[in-house]
């Protein structure tokens, strides 16, 4: 099949899944959805299978920036309606062209998908409106619908019986669940020098701002697992600092020390959600990132509980997500690799990945076809007929050749 490069590096169909993040993100924090819904939206998803390694992550930090653009838009969007029933209608106005972008005629589903899926007839039908033509893909395709016809589905039961993909689902669902619930020990710090609502408001979206900027710069040339490995010993580092010294540490290095924990939660939660959709294979990867934004969500639940308790058993809440954060440092050791590497697409390509070393890092594989060259037959003598009735049916009858 042809690379990504080949249907535009980044087509549009990525680059719209970003933009759609932006009205949702004024909309979806009237609802209480945590923002990180951004990084694993349905149609998120398609935009990073449809791009080649080095622009994954690069769709992925588009998508977050649209979201904070949309949150540092809605508190001015709520001075302008005043009353809840007017915003809520304007939110809704805003949400409505999102809508748009959802139709299916509109957003293609993820080609890479569809093949892994054995969708072939659909999958035809994407290819030709990403390159235009389509002739080499749908002479290929024609050779694959000769040996599996019929579609293969699979479920999120199917992850359970696996080895290695269950234990990545597993650790990221674990790391992203402790992100999201440790947070609210290092804002709680920060409440008394934030006494009102819009400038507390918006100096929480900072840390997430910085975040991503940290994630844009670091996880493309260090690593995931390596970025990841760090984000979390900064957490774990700055949690402890204040569960054992905060009574004896000065006020500056406490708010220093909260910052600094609530930005490293919020690089945690996103990588984590992103490093899953990279090393969960292409026929789960939907299910997968379900039971991982499902453990972020349980543990956002944390911020809420501990505000009605009313500061009772916060020390136990604080130590809790602190032991939790030194356990994640051990287990994200047993995480592969997946910077410039290609997608897996089956179950077996997913449990083939392997630990690489902590500082030896896999080669690259920036150009990609769609599919592993494994997924197109080896035997060509099916390719050439459909090739050639490719190429009759472009030109006029051929005349006799010269022996």
């Amino acid at each position: 099949m042809r690379d990504a490069e080949g249907c535009g590096g980044m087509p549009s169909d990525a680059v719209g899944c970003c933009v759609v993040q932006g009205p949702a993100g004024c909309g979806c924090p009237m609802a209480t959805t945590p923002p990180l819904h951004r990084l694993s939206s349905p149609r998120l998803t398609p935009g990073l299978e449809l791009c080649d390694p080095p622009h994954r992550l690069e769709v992925t930090m588009i998508a977050g920036f649209s979201w904070l653009a949309g949150e540092l838009l809605l508190p001015g969007l709520a001075v302008l309606c005043r009353d809840w029933r007017v915003l809520q209608g304007a939110v809704t106005a805003v949400l409505f062209p999102g809508t748009g972008w959802g139709c299916p005629s509109l957003l293609l589903e993820s080609p890479r998908w569809l093949l892994a899926t054995q969708q072939l007839d659909r999958a035809r039908k994407t290819l030709r409106a990403l390159s235009g033509s389509g002739a080499e893909e749908q002479s290929e395709l024609e050779a694959l619908a000769e040996q599996c016809p019929h579609p293969r589905y699979h479920n999120v039961c199917e992850i359970f019986g696996t080895r290695v993909i269950w234990k990545n689902a597993v650790i990221l669902g674990f790391t992203a669940f402790i992100g999201s619930g440790i947070r609210h020990c290092f804002s709680r710090n920060l409440a008394p020098h934030l006494p009102r609502f819009f400038p507390a408001y918006f100096a929480l979206r900072g840390p997430e701002a910085a975040a991503c900027l940290f994630l844009c710069v670091t996880a493309e040339r260090c690593g995931r697992r390596s970025v990841l490995l760090l984000c979390t010993v900064l957490t774990g580092t700055a949690s402890l600092l204040l569960l054992a010294l905060t009574q004896y540490l000065l006020e500056l290095i406490v708010l220093m020390l909260s910052v600094l924990g609530v930005t490293a939660s919020h690089a945690v939660t996103m990588l984590s959600i992103f490093f899953a959709s990279e090393v969960l294979p292409t026929v789960v990867r939907g299910a997968g990132l379900g039971l991982v934004v499902g453990a972020n969500l349980v543990g956002s639940a944390a911020a809420p509980i501990a505000a009605v308790a009313s500061s009772r058993g916060f020390f136990l809440h604080h130590l809790v997500f602190a032991s939790f954060a030194i356990l994640a440092v051990l287990s994200i050791m047993l995480l592969p690799e997946s910077q410039g590497r290609r997608l897996p697409h089956s179950l077996q390509d997913g449990e083939s990945q392997r630990r690489p070393p902590l500082f030896r890092r896999p080669p690259r594989e920036d150009h990609l076809p769609l599919l592993a060259p494994r997924g197109i037959p080896h035997d060509y003598s099916r390719i050439v007929p459909s090739a050639q009735r490719a190429l009759g049916s472009g030109r006029g009858p051929a005349g006799p050749t010269e022996t």
